[in-house]
């Protein structure tokens, strides 16, 4: 008999050399087929509700609400929250985004880089999902984890307080991309609350398989200019931030600190405010 784990070492070789977990053959996340159960749902008229990240406090985590905001929220479907739902409205931009009470600005920075980039964009978040059709509740993202793509199925109850998202929105109230990717990493790490701290390079890096180079602008090299034009011409994710721990500041004081080249972690995307910032991030999408 061969040794535990041998059988799944050889059918692992075997789906890689057939392309399995490459972007046009993606890995299926926990198993899970979308297009079965996108058949499962419309042959029997079901809207989707996905057991392994299931609409509860579970899926939320301990800690990030408090208890009796926790009782208080109900998940709800995107034609529950707005009268006219879309996934996507007239084009996808950064300026889609606000944020939650989770404090994942990094996150939240890293799809504003995203935006910059639509054939990068287009391969995390496929943008032909509406909610009509063949709509049964249930979406798809992908990811690039531990060396391959995979694809992150979920379906769309959203958690809220009082009708409105209490995480990740979007500007107009009808469109919801940016909560459902934000539900669909959540997924994938574990729950919201595992979102709560993080940097833009671990989220740049799932959504290109790319390799990370970070600048310290406190002593930035002489050819960062340069840097930065070779990374907007190979089609690089690019993001920029500061050091935590400063207190929030008002308006006269954050101008101040902008001229004095300090301020607080809020983190910028595509790398055009960086002379307000400590570092930045670029990523280089080799993945295939």
């Amino acid at each position: 008999m061969p040794p535990p784990g041998v059988c799944l070492n050889i059918m692992e070789a075997r789906q890689r050399q057939d392309g399995y977990g490459c972007f046009a053959n993606p890995e299926r996340f926990l198993n899970q087929d979308y297009q079965q159960l996108e058949q499962y749902c419309n042959i029997r008229g079901v809207r989707y509700i996905d057991d392994i990240f299931p609409p509860d406090r579970k899926s939320i985590g301990e800690g990030i609400l408090k208890p009796s905001d926790l009782k208080r929220v109900v998940w709800l479907r995107p034609a529950k929250i707005a009268p006219y739902p879309a996934f996507v409205l007239d084009v996808v931009s950064r300026f889609d985004i606000g944020q939650g009470l989770v404090e994942n600005c990094w996150f939240l920075a890293s799809i504003g880089a995203l935006t910059f980039q639509n054939d990068i964009l287009c391969k995390v978040v496929p943008l032909e999902q509406t909610f009509n059709g063949k709509y049964c509740g249930m979406f798809h993202f992908r990811f690039w984890r531990c060396g391959r793509w995979v694809e992150v199925i979920i379906d769309d109850k959203l958690p809220t307080i009082d009708g409105r998202l209490i995480f990740v929105r979007s500007k107009d109230q009808n469109e919801f991309w940016p909560a459902l990717m934000e539900k669909a990493y959540a997924k994938v790490c574990g729950s919201y609350t595992d979102m709560n701290a993080g940097t833009p390079a671990e989220a740049m890096m799932d959504f290109t398989g790319g390799v990370h180079m970070s600048i310290a602008l406190s002593n930035p090299p002489t050819n960062l200019r340069e840097l930065i034009c070779r990374a907007r011409q190979t089609k690089s994710l690019m993001g920029c931030g500061t050091a935590q721990g400063y207190e929030e500041v008002d308006a006269e004081q954050l101008q101040r600190l902008l001229n004095e080249n300090v301020l607080k972690g809020d983190l910028k995307s595509g790398g055009f405010t960086i002379d307000a910032c400590r570092s930045m991030v670029a990523l280089m999408d080799v993945s295939c």
